[in-house]
């Protein structure tokens, strides 16, 4: 199928899974539902599988996660020369997989752990395991060859979310400019909100140094300033103190902070910010896929949906799992206040 014939499909084909997904107004029935059986029959309209609540909750979120990357695939599979940015984007669940194979050597263990399945997209061979030299030989990963000390792991995982982040922007780079610029913004917004979510964490919790910050921000350029595309919004919310409503109140991110109740003590509630801006991105996603048909961005924001529909499965899944009350799934997925 040529470039057009394909984009033509795809876009059908995505308008019609996104029409019967659980994003935008559907997202909250996810949280409405009683039980993790009736999440189940909601979720696939099958047979609920006759096994223990805590493995159906986990049963749940493989299989939509599953169903997920496989839709993904076969939309992909459309094109006969996929534009790189379609396969980057499905290896950051490749970069998830080294990150479980690095954690469980590690830390002695033999057997591989669970991996999510990528296709004829992963490049990773896994039947080497516990050998990670010839795991990742002839691979983006080729410079992964010695497991790291325990104390350095963090390190090892900021080095690859590093690549990965930079792998996709030099992906986008390649898109004919009228489709580069869509696509650009969506992924700038999710990645620099995740760049200011990670600064609040490590101010509030760590109490790590602006410098310190600096160094374990995702960026484009080596020496991020706030003209860096991705640790640019993050560098200007540093000198903001977390617990000032009136420096955070004139910020971009207004929109996104936990109310200020009165004269009451007020920090940045990171887990709000987060959720708050995953929401404001998928709603820009859900925006723009309809936007720009026929155009790499379809693709691109299918799969931001997707994957921020798959966070809400999760989250309705472990919520109900716990025996935690509809109202209080709906405030930890950030659809109702706090």
């Amino acid at each position: 199928m040529d470039k057009s014939g394909a984009s033509a499909y795809v876009y059908a084909k995505a308008s019609g899974i996104i029409a019967r997904s659980f994003v935008g107004n559907r997202t909250i029935k996810l949280f409405e539902t009683k039980s993790l059986s009736e999440l189940w029959s909601l979720i696939f309209n099958t047979e609920v599988p006759m096994v223990p609540e805590i493995m159906l909750a986990k049963q749940i979120e493989v299989e939509a996660q599953k169903k997920f990357i496989k839709q993904y695939i076969d939309l992909v599979s459309c094109y006969s020369k996929p534009e790189p940015i379609f396969t980057i984007l499905l290896r950051f669940y490749e970069y998830s997989n080294l990150k479980d194979v690095v954690s469980s050597l590690v830390t002695g263990k033999n057997q591989l752990p669970s991996l999510v399945d990528i296709g004829k997209f992963a490049t990773i061979d896994y039947s080497k395991y516990p050998d990670l030299a010839k795991m990742t030989e002839n691979t983006e990963f080729s410079w992964c060859t010695e497991i790291p000390d325990i104390h350095k792991e963090k390190d090892f995982e900021y080095k690859l979310d590093l690549q990965y982040v930079r792998s996709v922007w030099a992906a986008i780079q390649k898109l004919p400019k009228s489709e580069r610029i869509p696509v650009e913004k969506i992924i700038k917004q999710s990645l620099s909100q995740r760049n200011v979510a990670w600064v609040v964490r490590l101010k509030l919790y760590y109490k790590y140094t602006n410098e310190q910050i600096k160094k374990r921000l995702l960026s484009i350029s080596e020496n991020p300033t706030e003209n860096d595309p991705i640790a640019g919004e993050a560098i200007k919310v540093l000198d903001l103190p977390v617990d000032s409503w009136a420096d955070w109140k004139q910020s971009v991110y207004s929109d996104c902070l936990n109310p200020y109740l009165g004269s009451e003590d007020w920090t940045v509630d990171p887990r709000w910010l987060q959720q708050a801006m995953s929401k404001k991105n998928n709603a820009l996603a859900l925006k723009t896929f309809r936007q720009y048909p026929f155009t790499a961005n379809v693709l691109v924001t299918w799969f931001k949906m997707k994957q921020f529909e798959l966070d809400c499965i999760r989250t309705a899944a472990e919520g109900l799992r716990l025996n935690v009350s509809s109202s209080e799934i709906k405030k930890i997925a950030g659809f109702e206040q706090l």
